[in-house]
């Protein structure tokens, strides 16, 4: 069976969004991962358990690379039993809950696992398989901004557009949008 041009197409403008928003969502982490990080800092300096932060920066100062590689279990396993509340809530139906747990538990998580990684990021990069995910992962990154980047600009031309006071050209380049379309379509 022969396929038609616009299958092929089709298939690849999916697959293209595919990939748009896996970056969408890669780089929404790596914002989160930048932005808790200062935030994390200034509440961990704010905590008056001064003596056990200190102890646990030099406690990580003595480990190996590969024992602090586990220090990352920590905030897993801390968190499990908020991951055991989310699912609960959502078994039992309660969206709300379960959508703010979820945000909860991630910001929490993302903001334990930047502390942690700033205190043991030298000597982890320490090791040569653990520094090429590292630069492999900032790869990504540049790689999902290069990929959001056209999609981004087209948003912010028609950032103009999406006011309030413009919703009626909005709805109406909407319309032609749609009629191009179909006429593309049916030829």
């Amino acid at each position: 069976m022969r396929r038609r041009p616009a299958d092929g197409t089709m298939l690849r403008k999916f697959v293209r969004a595919f990939w748009i928003v896996l970056a969408i969502l890669f780089l929404i982490e790596a914002w989160l991962w930048t932005h808790l990080e200062p935030i994390v800092a200034h509440v961990v300096a704010r905590l008056p358990w001064q003596g056990m932060k200190s102890a646990l920066t030099r406690l990580i100062a003595r480990l190996s690379p590969q024992a602090t590689l586990m220090v990352f279990a920590v905030p897993f396993v801390l968190l499990m039993p908020i991951k055991f509340l989310e699912v609960w809530m959502i078994v039992h139906r309660q969206w709300i809950g379960a959508i703010i747990v979820l945000v909860l538990a991630k910001l929490v998580g993302l903001g334990i696992t930047a502390f942690i990684f700033e205190v043991t990021k030298e000597k982890l990069l320490g090791m040569p398989w653990f520094r090429r995910i590292y630069e492999w992962f900032i790869w990504l990154r540049e790689w999902a901004r290069q990929k959001v980047e056209p999609v981004a600009r087209r948003l912010r031309k028609w950032r103009h557009v999406l006011r309030l006071r413009q919703s009626g050209r909005f709805i109406a380049q909407l319309m032609r949008v749609r009629r191009r379309m179909r006429v593309a379509a049916a030829s």
